[in-house]
């Protein structure tokens, strides 16, 4: 898949939560290649920051060549992104990384959608293109976002660790609060929760698939600062290391030591 660096225009942001923003960016050329689970690299205007924010493809519309991202502040760089309005230029490359495996979601199989924080936003488009049942498990700390535009395509349960809205406690907390079961788990969020669904896969005899998030610094796996722990011996470094930014960011469960 071939990356590709260009200016493109902002369509339209709007905020969906305190510090959460929705942009639609138009795109042609990276929209038509995207693939559930990759992500772009977007750079800012502002010379002092160098180096890309990697984040995650929430949806796209290929027909309209438009690719969306769900982001939340968390420092100057994303902060800078959502001042951007229509009509703005965006520099940003991609698309980066691998996704889910979409024919773990078959037809006949019954899958998990799980995602935990800003894990969110890439289990839209994978909703959108996985033919088999889904159950989508949305984990929050308080504010919910998002959360409505998963129910055209499957059952969607919240948990919130406030008690707010939902079941009171983490997403594996929602999944025994229903009853729920399944074939396979995508699933994309902190590492505490990726954590916690590699060992109920384990124990379950689930298939499960992990999208790990890190902060990564050139994207395309030259730099070596995204890396995470596994059992097999990485190519390039020589340890028992990936690249979450090329390796990745999607990797089988029994993959990756937490």
């Amino acid at each position: 898949m071939v990356k590709i660096k260009e200016t493109a225009l902002v369509e339209s942001q709007t905020r969906l939560a305190d510090d959460v923003y929705s942009m639609w960016i138009k795109t042609e050329t990276i929209t038509a290649q995207a693939e559930p689970g990759q992500f772009v690299d977007v750079f800012p205007k502002d010379g002092a920051k160098l180096l890309p924010r990697p984040i995650s493809i929430c949806e796209t519309d290929k027909e309209k060549g438009l690719l969306r991202l769900v982001y939340r502040v968390v420092g100057e760089g994303t902060e800078e992104f959502s001042h951007y309005k229509a009509g703005d230029t965006v520099e940003i490359m991609g698309s980066l990384g691998n996704g889910f495996p979409l024919e773990a979601g078959r037809e006949g199989r019954k899958a998990f959608l799980i995602g935990g924080g800003i894990g969110i936003p890439p289990m839209l488009e994978l909703a959108k293109h996985l033919p088999c049942e889904k159950q989508v498990v949305l984990g929050y700390r308080d504010i919910l976002f998002l959360n409505e535009e998963f129910h055209p395509y499957g059952a969607t349960y919240v948990a919130t660790e406030d008690g707010s809205a939902g079941t009171k406690g983490n997403v594996l907390d929602a999944i025994r609060e229903n009853g729920l079961e399944g074939d396979v788990i995508f699933a994309c969020g902190p590492t505490p929760m990726l954590k916690a669904l590699k060992a109920y896969a384990l124990e379950h005899g689930i298939e499960c698939y992990l999208s790990l998030e890190e902060k990564m610094a050139c994207g395309i796996g030259a730099c070596l600062a995204c890396v995470c722990k596994t059992k097999e011996v990485d190519d390039h470094s020589m340890v028992h290391n990936k690249r979450i930014c090329k390796d990745g960011p999607v990797f089988k469960a029994e993959e990756v030591e937490f």
